[in-house]
C-alpha cells in the first residue's frame, strides 16, 4: 500500500495586445489588462475561489490526514494582488494549518533553464522572495516550468539547496520503471526525483468529464479503487489547479469527486503526503535523463515551445535582449521582459495542432500561432528601440 501525492500548478500569464507594428516606437503598453483581468475574474469564481474554500475544509475535516502541495507562479500571485486578493487570503490560511506545502519555481513561468542559468536562478529568488512575503513560507521542493527536466536541472537545483524536484513519468524515459517510487537523479547525491503518475493525473485533469471514455463517470470510489492496488512509495497525482471547476466544470461533478477522494482511499488505508515528506524515503534507483522533457503533449518534450522556427526566433531575439535590458537600469523594463519571458506566450506560437489541438487553444487569445509571433516580435522591436539612442535605432525584421 501506498500514499498519495496531490500537487497542483496555479499559473495564469499576463497577456499581450495585438500589438501593431504601426504601434512601435509610439506606445510602450503591451498587456491586455482587460483581458488579464476579464479571464482572472471567472476563474477565480470558477476555480480559484471554490476550490481553495473545500481543500480547506477538507483539510481541518481530516484533521491534517489530508494534505496537498501548490506550485503558484509569481504572475498568477500578482494577478490575485490586482483583481482577486480573497484567493491570497484563502492560500494564507491553507499555509497556517501546517499541513499544505508550497514548491518554488520560476517567478515568471519561463524557460529560463533553457536559455540563460543566470535569470533563471534570479527569477527562483525572486518567486522565494513572494512566497516568503504573501505566504510566509519557504519552499525546499523544486518545480520547473511546464514540468521541463534533465540531469542538467536536477544538478543545479540541488546546488540550490532543495530537497525534492518534480518531473514527469513520461514512458520513454522509464522503460520498464514504475512512476511510483522515488528516484535519485543522475549525478546528485542528496536531491530525490517525484515522478508524475501521468495515467492516472490524466483521468482526472483530461478525462473526467469525457462520456466516451470507457470509464466514465468516474466516481472517488472507483479512482480510489484504481490508487489500492499499487505498489510504490508514492502516486504522485500532478495537474493544475484549474482542473477544478474551469478545465473541469462544476456541473460535470469534480467538486463532489474532490469531496469524496480523501474519505475514499481512507478507506482503503491509503493516506497523503507532501512532496517534502515523500522526499524522505530512499530512493530505488537513479534515473539518467539527459534530453529534457516536460510534461505537455504527447511528446512529452520542448517541442510544445521551441518546435518551429517562430518559437526559436521568439526565444533568441528575447534573451538576446537580456543583457542590454539588465545593464541599462531599468527595473521596469526587466519586470516587461521576464513578463515576456512566461512560456505561454511560445505555447501560442505552437502549430502542432493534432491530438493536442484543444489544448494549444485554451485561453489562448490569438486567432492564430502567427498573430501571436508578429504582436511578440513587434513588443520586441518596440523594446530595442527604447534601449537606444534616439539616432541608432535598429528595426527587427519579421
Amino acid at each position: 500500500m501506498t500514499n498519495v501525492c496531490m500537487y497542483f500548478q496555479v499559473h495564469q500569464p499576463f497577456r499581450l495586445k495585438q500589438y501593431r507594428v504601426f504601434d512601435i516606437g509610439n506606445s510602450h503598453d503591451y498587456f491586455d489588462d482587460d483581458k488579464n483581468h476579464a479571464v482572472m475574474e471567472k476563474v477565480a469564481r470558477k476555480c480559484y475561489l471554490p476550490a481553495t474554500r473545500l481543500i480547506l475544509d477538507l483539510v481541518k475535516k481530516h484533521k491534517g490526514k489530508f494534505k496537498v502541495a501548490y506550485s503558484i507562479t509569481g504572475t498568477a500571485l500578482e494577478q490575485f494582488q490586482l483583481y482577486a486578493p480573497d484567493v491570497i487570503l484563502l492560500f494564507k490560511q491553507l499555509a497556517d494549518t501546517g499541513h499544505v506545502e508550497f514548491l518554488s519555481e520560476t517567478s515568471h513561468h519561463s524557460l529560463s533553464f533553457l536559455h540563460d542559468k543566470a535569470e533563471f536562478k534570479e527569477q527562483i529568488a525572486q518567486h522565494k522572495r513572494l512566497m516568503k512575503r504573501l505566504l510566509g513560507v519557504t519552499p525546499t521542493v523544486f518545480r520547473n516550468t511546464e514540468l521541463v527536466y534533465n540531469n542538467e536541472l536536477a544538478k543545479l537545483v540541488e546546488e540550490l539547496g532543495y530537497k525534492a524536484i518534480l518531473a514527469e513519468g513520461a514512458d520513454h524515459i522509464l522503460g520498464w520503471q514504475s512512476p511510483n517510487y522515488i528516484y535519485q537523479p543522475k549525478g546528485c547525491s542528496k536531491l530525490k526525483l517525484l515522478l508524475k503518475n501521468y495515467k492516472l493525473s490524466d483521468d482526472i485533469a483530461f478525462r473526467f468529464s469525457n462520456k466516451g471514455w470507457e470509464s466514465y463517470p468516474l466516481t472517488a470510489a472507483k479512482f480510489a479503487d484504481w490508487v489500492a492496488p499499487v505498489l510504490g512509495d508514492s502516486v504522485n497525482l500532478f495537474m493544475d489547479y484549474e482542473t477544478f471547476g474551469e478545465h473541469q466544470w462544476e456541473d460535470t461533478g469534480i467538486f463532489e469527486f474532490l469531496k469524496h477522494l480523501p474519505e475514499e482511499l481512507f478507506k482503503r488505508k491509503i493516506g497523503f503526503q507532501l512532496p517534502s515528506e515523500a522526499a524522505k524515503l530512499q530512493p530505488k534507483g537513479v534515473l539518467d535523463i539527459h534530453n529534457p522533457i516536460s510534461w505537455a503533449d504527447i511528446e512529452r518534450d520542448l517541442s510544445a515551445w521551441l518546435g518551429n522556427k517562430m518559437q526559436h526566433a521568439a526565444a533568441h531575439q528575447l534573451y538576446a535582449l537580456l543583457p542590454s535590458i539588465k545593464e541599462s537600469g531599468n527595473k521596469q523594463l526587466l519586470e516587461t521582459w521576464r513578463k515576456l519571458s512566461t512560456s505561454d506566450h511560445f505555447y501560442y506560437m505552437c502549430t502542432k495542432w493534432f491530438a493536442d489541438g484543444d489544448v494549444h487553444k485554451y485561453f489562448n487569445p490569438y486567432d492564430s500561432p502567427y498573430d501571436c509571433f508578429i504582436a511578440f516580435m513587434n513588443i520586441l522591436n518596440d523594446i530595442e528601440g527604447q534601449l537606444r539612442p534616439s539616432d541608432e535605432k535598429r528595426w527587427i525584421t519579421i
